[in-house]
C-alpha cells in the first residue's frame, strides 16, 4: 500500500482526512479521531538510513499504535520497523513501500483506530 492508497482507505473507512501539523515537514501526515483528537496514525518520509536500511534514498513509513505484544510479533517481519519517534513499546513503524501487504495495514490500522478511541476520564464522567 502507497501513501495514496492509504489516505483513500482512512478517507472512506473513518471519514478523517490527513492533517499536515508541521511546516518544516510538510509530507509528514496526521490522522485524528474527530471526537477526541487522539492520532490514529502518522505518515512521514524518512531517510532510509533513520531505520536501520542500507538504501541512501527516503522511504514512506506509517506509524500506528498496537498492542504490545503484537508488536514485538510484527518486528521479525520485513517491512516492520520499531516505532520513530513514538513508544517503541505501543506503535510501530510500517514501511509503504509494498514490503507489507494492503490488508494487513488496514487490519492494523482498525487496530490503532480502536486503541485511540477510548475517551479520556474526563468525558466518563
Amino acid at each position: 500500500m502507497d501513501r495514496a492508497a492509504l489516505n483513500s482507505h482512512i478517507a472512506q473507512t473513518y471519514a478523517v482526512a490527513a492533517e499536515y501539523p508541521w511546516m518544516k515537514y510538510p509530507r509528514y501526515a496526521v490522522y485524528r479521531h474527530q471526537s477526541n483528537r487522539k492520532w490514529f496514525a502518522v505518515v512521514m518520509e524518512l531517510p532510509c538510513a533513520k531505520l536501520g536500511l542500507p538504501d541512501d534514498g527516503a522511504i514512506d513509513v506509517l506509524n500506528i499504535k498496537c498492542d504490545h505484544q503484537l508488536v514485538g510479533s510484527l518486528l521479525g517481519q520485513c517491512g516492520f520497523f520499531p516505532a520513530y519517534h513514538m513508544s517503541k513499546t505501543n506503535w510501530i513503524t510500517v514501511a509503504l513501500d509494498g514490503s507489507v501487504e494492503a490488508d494487513t495495514v488496514k487490519w492494523l490500522l482498525d487496530i490503532s483506530f480502536m486503541l485511540t478511541d477510548k475517551k479520556s476520564k474526563t468525558n466518563k464522567r
